[in-house]
């Protein structure tokens, strides 16, 4: 006689076996990208030394101070010797904390504390001109991929007009017009040399991201949530700044993090030439005094070299990490 199958009860079932449902959790793009980003062991590298850099410019008077040296502290008739070098310190003497990069030759001013505040300046010129060209792109391309048109051509028109203008041509023209006009005043011709470095390069920043951001309006401006705002009546103001901008957010932090490093670059190659920043130590300054002694005194140019190198190598990357990031067709 064979043995007859049980029946089992939905009682003897064990809760384990019940299958249990798992939610899934929608991510927004940004969400997406943080999280490639933090995936990204050379993206978080670059994103430290990025953050040692800031914080070496905005602690420069506390570096300076922590390692014994000052900007203009040294005394040329004790600090240098009959041939106008270090008297003590690299090239010619071994390394000293007194002044661990040396000291310029003709000036005696220690070169540690010029390569601090050197960063301050740079990050200082590249942050605000990022800061000032991405408003105005942004502002411009809101405007002209939104608006129809005479003000969409004339907006485009003055675009055009700037990308054919010479950066370096404005920037060797626009020097000696200052220096003519405030020469005979210090103080103000260090402000205004200062000042319209910062204006130039502003000036001739934007126009890439405005292009940029008025192509993405132009195929945003058709989408049906811009539509139903215009049919409800919404100002335009609002609909650009709080319908439009939200989606615009990656191409401009995309925009902000290759800018920098072109920023970076663009103050020292004008401070090389003799007319960036005047007054204010920079590393392109401590360059240009620096090739002369190159045979004698490499170290002297090698600082700053190094500093710009690492600095735009890291936002270089960081950036090419912040596009990949938040370009919805990688799979990286």
């Amino acid at each position: 006689m064979g043995i007859q199958p049980t029946e089992l009860s939905t009682s003897d079932v064990h809760e384990d076996a019940v299958p249990v449902k798992k939610t899934v959790a929608g991510r927004s793009p940004t969400q997406i990208a943080m999280a490639r980003l933090r995936a990204d062991k050379i993206a978080l590298t670059c994103l430290v030394i990025v953050v040692l850099f800031v914080i070496i410019a905005a602690l420069a008077p506390v570096l300076t101070k922590l390692f014994g040296v000052e900007l203009h502290g040294g005394n040329p008739v004790t600090d240098l010797d009959q041939f106008n070098f270090p008297a003590y310190g690299p090239p010619d003497h071994g390394f000293t904390w007194k002044a661990p990069l040396g000291i310029a030759p003709n000036t005696g001013d220690d070169l540690l504390a010029e390569w601090f505040y050197g960063a301050r300046t740079s990050l200082f010129v590249a942050t605000v001109s990022t800061v000032v060209a991405t408003l105005i792109g942004v502002v411009v391309g809101l405007v002209a991929g939104f608006s129809r048109g005479w003000l969409d051509r004339i907006i485009n028109f003055f675009i055009d007009v700037f990308l054919s203008l010479p950066f370096i041509l404005v920037a060797l023209a626009l020097a000696p017009i200052i220096v003519g006009r405030f020469g005979q005043q210090p103080g103000k011709l260090v402000f205004w040399q200062f000042a319209s470095l910062l204006l130039v390069l502003s000036l001739f920043g934007w126009m890439t991201l405005a292009r940029l951001v008025r192509g993405e309006v132009l195929s945003l401006r058709e989408r049906e949530f811009v539509q139903a705002a215009r049919v409800i009546g919404v100002p335009t103001r609002r609909i650009l700044f709080k319908e439009l901008l939200p989606n615009l957010i990656a191409p401009i932090i995309v925009s902000i993090s290759l800018g920098l490093p072109a920023f970076v670059t663009a103050e020292a190659g004008l401070a090389y030439l003799g007319i960036g920043v005047t007054g204010y130590p920079s590393w392109g300054q401590t360059i240009n005094k620096a090739v002369n002694f190159f045979n004698t005194y490499p170290l002297y140019l090698y600082a700053p070299v190094l500093g710009i190198l690492v600095l735009v190598m890291a936002l270089n990357l960081l950036g090419d990490a912040v596009r990949d990031a938040f370009d919805p067709k990688t799979r990286r």
